[in-house]
């Protein structure tokens, strides 16, 4: 493209009586792009945020991959020499059983709540955690020490402390469970089995299943609860690479074989993750629509200039200007109009999002969203397909009107009135 095909470009785009300013209709197209590229960036920055913001509050007391069995009873016996196996596997961090059971928990009082018991090592014991949920305690800690010495305490969620009514180092709650029941000779149903455990911690993870509905205490404990002996639900495993975690489960059952099977995190979660997924295309795409009004915007503008400045590309063809030079002028003015838009739009939405999240502009009530505040987490792959769809938008755009410009006559042209 020459200076002069620059220059004429340049010069269709401006305001007219020899103004350097560009026209209304270039500054409306120009808008147009910026409001959708803008709004792309924000919204999609604010899904990503969302969707990282959950699934960091999932994976708090979730780990990584879980190592189960397949059978009846659902319970690994022989986990003590298949726990050396999983540790040596390629990527993995750490490893340690975990048991897994429902039971009904009351403080003392007629109130009763169902709660899932999870048997995890104690802080302290040597082991690597293999989840973060340790790092959430807000009263006590995770050692589940009494004050006999014994690794008997439990930590409950804060919303389940709440409406129980307990308070650490203080109350002690009652659990019922049908793990292993046996049945009653008398009555012919099962017998709960029931364990008091002082409470010795409260956690607040912000993720309103495990804060309103779990409670820790040690592996020990747990299997006394589900009366399940030596034997646990399964085995927990943290990988090295979070995103490479369906690989080392993969890997894992391929070592363990039958009857062991894996489950990673996404599989885990599979339905949520999957609409959160579908939430944020349905979302990029609507908001593609935004760009794709811009690119009319632009298409409108580049005709209108088309029609307004036919006896000047008359005079042009006259004077010996090829089409191509004729196309090559509107397609300049549609890209200054799709890189101007496109930049601007890109500027304003990063500095929108870190506005948003950093100084937490939009304040959400953490009893009904788990989170106070509106999270926006950009990514720069996401950003860059968005920069670069819009510059193809604007690129296609201009080809209708650079066409119908260079098929004008020239004499024809220069008649137009």
């Amino acid at each position: 493209m020459t200076r002069l095909e620059l220059a004429i470009a340049w010069r269709y785009l401006r305001s007219r009586r020899g103004s350097r300013l560009l026209s209304l209709i270039s500054v409306i197209a120009i808008g147009g792009v910026i409001i959708g590229v803008s709004a792309l960036i924000l919204i999609n920055g604010v899904m990503t945020g969302l969707q990282t913001d959950l699934r960091n509050k999932i994976l708090l007391g979730s780990p990584d991959i879980r190592v189960l069995t397949y059978g009846d009873d659902l319970t690994m016996a022989h986990w003590d020499s298949i726990l050396p196996i999983v540790k040596r596997q390629r990527g993995v961090v750490a490893a340690a059983p975990f048991v897994l059971v429902q039971a009904i928990m009351t403080g003392g009082h007629q109130y009763t709540d169902g709660v899932m018991v999870e048997g995890i090592e104690p802080s302290g014991s040597g082991q690597a955690p293999v989840t973060a949920i340790r790092k959430m305690v807000r009263a006590g800690d995770f050692s589940f020490r009494t004050a006999d010495g014994r690794d008997r305490g439990i930590v409950l969620g804060n919303r389940l402390a709440e409406r129980l009514d307990v308070t650490p180092g203080i109350d002690t709650v009652t659990l019922f469970s049908l793990g292993g029941a046996t049945i009653s000779p008398v009555t012919g149903m099962p017998e709960p089995h029931v364990e008091r455990l002082p409470v010795t911690g409260i956690f607040a993870s912000g993720m309103f299943e495990y804060d309103n509905t779990y409670v820790f205490t040690s592996v020990q404990t747990a299997q006394q609860i589900a009366q399940l002996g030596h034997a646990v639900t399964g085995i927990e495993v943290k990988t090295r690479d979070l995103w490479g975690a369906p690989a080392v489960a993969s890997a894992l059952a391929d070592t363990l074989g039958y009857p062991y099977r894996t489950e990673d995190w996404q599989q885990q979660n599979a339905s949520l993750f999957q609409a959160l997924k579908l939430e944020k295309l349905g979302m990029a795409v609507i908001l593609l629509l935004i760009v794709l009004v811009a690119a009319f915007n632009i298409v409108s503008t580049l005709t209108m200039v088309v029609a307004d400045k036919t006896r000047e590309i008359g005079i042009l063809r006259a004077m010996g200007m090829p089409a191509r030079s004729i196309r090559r002028i509107f397609l300049a003015q549609g890209i200054v109009i799709g890189v101007v838009g496109t930049g601007a739009g890109l500027v304003l939405g990063l500095v929108a999002g870190v506005a948003v999240d950093r100084y937490r502009l939009i304040p959400l009530d953490p009893k009904v969203y788990f989170i106070d505040h509106l999270p926006v987490t950009t990514h720069p792959l996401d950003v860059s397909l968005i920069v670069l769809a819009s510059l193809a938008i604007a690129a296609l755009a201009t080809i209708y009107p650079a066409v119908q410009a260079a098929k004008l006559y020239p004499v024809e042209a220069i008649r137009h009135e």
